[in-house]
């Protein structure tokens, strides 16, 4: 790995990977190697996530008959994943920004990083 990108961090033991086709999963890696590499992304591979907190997106994996939603934040050094969900609706579950705010606050304890503010709605 060069020295501009940042590493991924994937919270083990909290967040599952689906059953990706072949196809969703090479996507899915191409889409994280790019956010590795510095590369910003826009619709209709990510959209911000401001109620989750600041530097925070989602990813859209399309596949067969659903749509992915890798929701990470976009730190200094690291990319860090905090759910990955299936996209049933256009609005995003409270629950699903609860839990990644909450692991969102984990990992910046763990890690020091100072908590990115969130905007409320």
């Amino acid at each position: 790995m060069s020295k501009a990108e940042k590493d991924l961090v994937w919270l083990h033991g909290t967040v599952k990977s689906p059953p990706f086709s072949k196809e969703a999963r090479i996507e899915a890696g191409v889409l994280l190697r790019k956010l590795q590499q510095g590369e910003k992304l826009s619709l209709p591979h990510s959209r911000p996530m401001p109620t989750i907190g600041r530097g925070c997106h989602e990813l859209r994996v399309q596949d067969r008959d659903v749509t992915w939603r890798i929701f990470h934040y976009i730190g200094a050094d690291s990319i860090v994943l905090l759910e990955v969900t299936d996209k049933k609706s256009r609005k995003t579950p409270q629950r699903i920004v609860d839990q990644c705010r909450a692991r969102l606050d984990q990992y910046m304890r763990q890690s020091g990083e100072a908590r990115p503010r969130r905007n409320e709605r």
